[in-house]
């Protein structure tokens, strides 16, 4: 049905925004599908997906992976994250023609004074927030949106650091005004995007073996973490884990705490990235990935 990019500097009040749209969403007659794409569909954490540029690549390849994945003519698909870049935004409103869904931008507009005393209150409150080298950075790169690009439009826009946000903000109203109207052949102020021939058939391979990897490495990771919680609770040590027929067994002679995966498994699909680069592209398929991954583990953890 539609896609929209909220982008905006870093704390500018984008997944707040984010939040209030599907309420505002659902509170309309026809009630639409909502789903938000963000960092944390992912486990990943601002500092970690913006720690260097390799980094924040393979983030923007996942989240567009996954939101090409998750785009429907019958649902409404809310990608929360900083969209920073021009040429990113440009890639996913490809996304949304080739499946001839509407689309819009929500621009949170705050200067970086306001963005930078918000992110140390988050960081004075103990919340999630950005490393002062990071932030600065991000601010440094960010591209404002122009609603003369086709890309940035429509563009809708709110100015939290003076006016808040609430449910009731007018370009809220606005955009779920746009998301929602019904279509006909005398509309006007609604834009279907539509396919062309070149987009209609066109799928990503690397971007959809990067989307496989990064799955089937974080549900090994998440079937790791909650067989040690089993162990633990029962009183005894997890040895080895089965993660399925025809899928190798985790070897386990220690405890394996979540920094400790979360850093093996960005190192795994680092190397496996660049590996990618002069050999074979990345494992397309879950089992293939995860038996990859389990291979790594269990090298690293009898090593270490």
């Amino acid at each position: 049905m539609a896609l929209v990019v909220i982008c905006g500097q870093p704390c500018s009040g984008k997944s707040t925004t984010a939040a209030f749209l599907p309420e505002a969403l659902h509170e309309t007659e026809c009630k639409p599908s909502v789903r938000i794409v963000d960092e944390s569909s992912f486990h990943v954490t601002r500092n970690e997906g913006y720690a260097n540029m390799p980094s924040e690549k393979n983030l923007r390849g996942v989240l567009r992976s996954e939101v090409d994945r998750s785009l429907s003519r019958d649902n409404i698909i809310i990608v929360d994250s900083l969209n920073s870049i021009k040429g990113y935004r440009y890639e996913l409103w490809c996304l949304a023609r080739a499946a001839g869904t509407r689309y819009c931008v929500v621009h949170c507009d705050v200067d970086e004074t306001h963005c930078r005393r918000w992110n140390d209150q988050r960081r004075e409150k103990s919340e999630a927030c950005y490393d002062d080298k990071i932030f600065e950075d991000l601010v440094r790169r960010f591209e404002r949106p122009d609603s003369k690009n086709r890309w940035d439009s429509p563009l809708f826009e709110l100015w939290p650091s003076r006016d808040g946000i609430e449910k009731s903000s007018a370009a809220i109203m606005d955009a779920v005004t746009y998301l929602t109207k019904r279509v006909d052949s005398k509309t006007k102020d609604v834009k279907v995007l539509q396919p062309t021939i070149a987009t209609q058939g066109a799928r990503l391979t690397e971007a959809n073996s990067l989307y496989e990897l990064d799955r089937a490495t974080l549900e090994v990771m998440n079937m790791i973490v909650e067989a040690q919680s089993r162990a633990a609770a029962a009183g005894g040590p997890l040895r080895g884990l089965t993660l399925g027929p025809g899928l190798p067994s985790v070897d386990m002679s220690r405890h394996v705490g979540l920094p400790e995966l979360r850093r093996l498994r960005r190192t795994f699909i680092k190397l496996t990235g660049q590996s990618s680069l002069s050999g074979p592209p990345p494992p397309s398929d879950a089992d293939s990935a995860k038996r990859m991954f389990v291979d790594y583990l269990n090298r690293e953890l009898e090593s270490s």
